[in-house]
């Protein structure tokens, strides 16, 4: 279980009582089902904040890609090795059917979180690649105060990707590249540290791209999620964040780090099913400012 301090465990119940933002459930996904696209997410509120797999499989939808279908497994303030202490996402891997698993923890700036992250990659990696698939590295961001860490954090991921032969999500590249485009882009959430929705519909755009090996320039501002819920940007921001996930992966369309996806889809097969999609998860929608110190995700 994650060892919270007592300054870290009070503002991580002052910042669910002040936005209703209510964990995941502790329980190991279901297997995918069916032909298509099969990527298990293993994270954090980073990754469930404003249903990150649910914006990428819409996305997916809305340019008629082969059928994506997520499953995750995210935990407040969680780093890989609460993770691998925890074994929920192990017994998630080991379910096997997946395509890609992508890892995800904290900046990582830090030389100390550098080596966790490096560490448990390769722990994660081992299991992931056993069972038939590829490990993928969502590089974040830092929180908005210290923005000076953004070249370690970057680093950090992209070390740990290269180190298992993996696959970079540059999200952290994209938010740099959305700053420059419009320095007034809207990516982080009240706290400083969660994404706002613009945020999340970015690192969701850079997901698209490289899964897809496809420019992400040209997708719709406004989605349907698989939910019901709609979900949308103005479509002036959408443009901007569209122009940065394109720069930021036109190295990684170029590559296609994943093997023909094109080719996992059966003729016939519906590309959207409500039953397979994920539990609705917690949003982060009120602007109260509060303070957080959340010194794992900071590092």
């Amino acid at each position: 279980m994650p060892r919270f301090g007592s300054t870290r465990g009070a503002c991580t119940a002052l910042l669910l009582v002040t936005t209703g933002c209510v964990p995941q459930r502790a329980v190991v996904p279901s297997p995918p089902t069916g032909p298509g696209l099969h990527v298990l997410f293993i994270g954090n509120s980073l990754t469930y904040v404003n249903d990150l797999p649910a914006i990428v499989e819409s996305l997916a939808d809305s340019a008629r890609e082969p059928l994506l279908e997520t499953r995750m497994v995210a935990k407040p303030d969680y780093s890989l090795e609460d993770h691998w202490n925890d074994g929920d996402a192990m017994a998630g891997i080991t379910s096997g059917g997946w395509t890609v698993v992508v890892l995800q923890q904290g900046p990582s700036s830090l030389e100390t979180s550098r080596a966790l992250l490096l560490q448990y990659t390769r722990l994660f990696s081992t299991a992931i690649e056993k069972g038939g698939a590829r490990p993928a590295l969502y590089q974040v961001w830092p929180t908005l105060d210290r923005q000076a860490d953004f070249a370690r954090a970057n680093e950090s991921y992209r070390l740990a990707a290269s180190d298992v032969s993996g696959i970079l999500l540059p999200v952290g590249e994209a938010w740099l590249a959305a700053q420059r485009i419009d320095p007034t882009t809207p990516l982080y959430a009240f706290d400083g540290l969660h994404p706002s929705v613009e945020g999340s519909y970015l690192a969701a755009l850079v997901m698209y791209a490289v899964l897809y090996g496809k420019s992400p320039e040209g997708l719709p501002a406004t989605l349907r999620l698989r939910s019901g819920e709609p979900f949308s940007v103005s479509p002036r921001i959408a443009s901007v964040l569209q122009r940065a996930a394109a720069a930021a992966t036109a190295a990684m369309r170029a590559q296609r780090s994943v093997p023909n996806v094109g080719a996992l889809q059966k003729p016939g097969v519906p590309r959207a099913c409500v039953a397979t999609s994920p539990p609705k998860s917690v949003e982060l929608k009120t602007t109260r400012k509060v303070p957080v110190d959340w010194p794992r995700h900071c590092g």
